[in-house]
């Protein structure tokens, strides 16, 4: 992989971005307090909106790729706001959290989404209600995700990982998975497309990979480790046979889940990790820092790879 398309024209670090599933679209928040629409197929910026008021941190799509769902980085409001991009406005207000949201993700089935908080909380929502229809305390810092089919979500904090049935996530996690004992501040967890594996990131710059069905740990990296302030992001490929990640160095890597070793790693002028993901079903991933960059195939040595398999 090389770098293809560039923007440099931010006033801040990325601190989130989201790739609509079934569009061509790109969604990133910046600490410019701006986030920012991006066709990838056309590589042009399509619309940038200015949060001044609240600031923004995390940001996701719904399933209607020109609504938004983002948090808040001002300090003082935790707020969740469901914005349409079309004109700028605010169609919901999510209240509950009391301290920082460090973890979002959307139920790609369902009009839900579930929100992890540095108040220890965990909150389950419906996109129609703005008041949450659920609430999971925990022990730690969280990260939490929605499987694709939305039918269980994983929570991880102390060195396991947690998966609840959410038709029933009251009754408790049916399955508790252990980490091999990094209990390092969980950063991400993420489930691949097929739902099989899970990955996990941690602040001590581990990047873990399960089995989500047995729970067996089937292979861990180890990148530099990131700040109190920073977060370490790692995606699946669509297919599940690579993860790619940021660590604190500012270097991107990239690992086989199955022979669990590093195929390629790339230096940046970075000197904090990207925040990064893969696109759907597409032979791109986007890194974000101070500036947002897509990466595309090498072409004169994907010839070579291809010789080789």
């Amino acid at each position: 992989m090389e770098t293809g398309m560039v923007f440099r024209d931010y006033n801040g670090r990325i601190s989130s971005m989201d790739f609509h599933k079934t569009s061509s679209y790109l969604v990133t928040a910046s600490d410019d307090e701006s986030i920012r629409l991006y066709d990838v197929s056309g590589a042009a910026c399509l619309k940038a909106i200015n949060s001044k008021k609240y600031g923004v941190d995390l940001v996701c799509f719904t399933s209607d790729p020109t609504t938004v769902l983002y948090s808040s980085k001002n300090g003082w409001d935790e707020s969740l706001r469901l914005l349409s991009l079309n004109d700028n406005k605010y169609l919901r207000y999510f209240k509950g959290h009391h301290d920082r949201v460090v973890s979002l993700s959307l139920c790609s089935r369902k009009e839900c989404f579930i929100s992890g908080s540095l108040d220890r909380t965990v909150l389950l929502w419906d996109q129609r209600a703005e008041k949450c229809q659920g609430l999971l305390r925990v022990q730690g810092r969280p990260a939490a995700a929605y499987d694709d089919q939305g039918i269980v979500f994983a929570i991880a904090f102390g060195g396991y990982i947690r998966m609840f049935d959410s038709r029933k996530y009251e009754k408790g996690p049916f399955e508790i998975f252990s980490v091999g004992g990094d209990v390092s501040d969980a950063n991400v967890v993420k489930f691949s497309n097929d739902g099989r594996l899970m990955l996990l990131t941690t602040m001590d710059g581990y990047i873990h990979v399960l089995d989500s069905f047995r729970g067996t740990l089937l292979s861990t990296y180890n990148v530099k480790p990131v700040s109190i302030n920073s977060t370490l992001e790692a995606s699946f490929s669509p297919e599940g046979k690579f993860v790619v990640s940021g660590s604190g160095d500012g270097r991107v890597h990239a690992w086989s889940v199955r022979s669990g070793k590093e195929v390629a790693s790339w230096v940046t002028y970075e000197t904090e990790p990207h925040v990064i993901k893969w696109a759907p079903g597409s032979l791109v991933f986007a890194t974000g820092s101070s500036e947002l960059s897509f990466w595309i195939p090498d072409l004169s040595k994907l010839a070579a790879y291809v010789g080789r398999k």
